[in-house]
């Protein structure tokens, strides 16, 4: 990678960006921006796949909407991007079962600017690689995960670090939600 990862501590970037947001004709997308999760008190976690139409992305992405009442139940909007732009994540989204209905946004970085403001461009191709954010409602990244491209990510990791950190306590390695905190 030759950009350096947005770390822990970092307020996340700004953004503007067109999302696939539905399959229904003439509501299939919308702008989401950087703004959206702060002015809602809301935590956002966004997780990045290389590219549509692959093989390990859509395990991922239909595994995360699996997932989607435990963030909405934390006050986390969870947003999946890529560098792909809206109009080929809507053919992937009609294309595939287990895209066809996705609760949360399917994001269009195609001018890869939000991919490269958090450094995780691969080299070569310039796709994304398969990161997570997790942000505060503040902006602020607080958690950031990142993995090589042929390895798909534990999503109910993703869950468990969310709930970890929004104890604002410190909790001990393999903690679970309802785990008693360290207590120091």
């Amino acid at each position: 990678m030759s950009a350096r990862i947005a770390s822990i501590g970092s307020v996340f970037p700004e953004f503007n960006k067109t999302a696939v947001v539905s399959r229904d004709k003439g509501k299939e997308f919308a702008d989401i921006n950087s703004e959206d999760h702060k002015k809602a008190g809301k935590w956002m976690v966004m997780f990045w796949w290389p590219k549509d139409f692959t093989f390990v992305c859509p395990t991922e992405i239909a595994e995360f909407n699996n997932h989607y009442e435990e963030f909405a139940d934390r006050d986390a909007e969870l947003i999946g991007a890529s560098t792909d732009s809206e109009f080929v994540h809507l053919a992937w989204r009609n294309n595939h079962e287990d895209l066809r209905d996705l609760r949360f946004p399917m994001l269009a970085d195609t001018s890869k600017s939000l991919a490269e403001q958090l450094g995780i461009l691969e080299d070569n191709e310039r796709i994304a690689y398969r990161a997570t954010f997790i942000v505060d409602p503040q902006g602020v990244i607080r958690w950031v995960s990142v993995y090589d491209l042929s390895v798909g990510r534990n999503v109910a990791e993703v869950v468990r670090t969310l709930d970890a950190l929004q104890t604002d306590e410190l909790c001990p390695c393999n903690w679970q939600k309802g785990e008693e905190t360290l207590n120091v």
